[in-house]
């Protein structure tokens, strides 16, 4: 990283983070959800982070964001970004457009810029949603992200939002788990990506077997 970076994200999108969490997303997660949370104290305050997490609910992003305690910048599909007044919200909330038909490289240098400047870039390990929440076919965006960064990866589980919506299930309960951050690969070489990749995924499914 450059000797620019900044130890915390903007103070305009802070103040925004804040305001969403405590009135919408933490009492959501804590009295509907009934969400229990483990791991928080592994969180580095301030600087750059990969954050990956499994992913089973558009609902993931707001709660991951909520449980690490920091704003977490995504990617978001670039059709959201044509959209009035929509775009405005998203983009102050650190998202930033990728294509889902090709390999995005403005994608992964506005993830790069997010993390100059002090945000947690979050980033699904698998890309897409998988239906019980488990990691089958991690993707090696995240780690070939840290390794041209430098910055630690954050491996996160969420448990039970693959219920949500759910027929007959209203309000799931929810677990969220922080494991310990990983070192982010020693080179961009294949091996070395794929190796923490599987790390990532490894971790985050044992703490995600531990349920409840």
């Amino acid at each position: 990283m450059t000797k620019l970076q900044q130890n915390r994200e903007p103070l305009a999108n802070l103040i925004l983070y804040y305001l969403f969490k405590w009135s919408v997303v933490s009492p959501a997660f804590n009295l509907y959800y009934r969400g229990k949370l483990y791991g928080r104290e592994n969180v580095p305050k301030t600087g750059g982070l990969v954050v990956v997490s499994n992913h089973a609910s558009l609902c993931d992003p707001p709660l991951l964001s909520c449980c690490v305690g920091r704003p977490v910048a995504y990617m978001a599909k670039e059709e959201l970004f044509n959209i009035p007044i929509l775009k405005q919200g998203i983009s102050l909330y650190g998202a930033y457009p990728v294509k889902r038909s090709a390999a995005d490289r403005n994608a992964i240098r506005a993830a790069l810029k997010t993390l100059e400047q002090g945000w947690a870039a979050g980033i699904f390990l698998q890309g897409s949603r998988t239906p019980d929440g488990r990691i089958t076919d991690p993707k090696l965006g995240a780690a070939m992200i840290a390794t041209k960064a430098k910055v630690p990866i954050l491996p996160v589980s969420l448990w039970g939002t693959e219920k949500i919506p759910q027929k007959g299930v209203r309000f799931p309960a929810i677990t969220a788990r922080i494991g310990e951050p990983i070192s982010p690969p020693v080179s961009n070489k294949r091996e070395a990506l794929e190796s923490v990749t599987q790390k990532c995924a490894d971790v985050i499914n044992t703490m995600h077997a531990q349920g409840r």
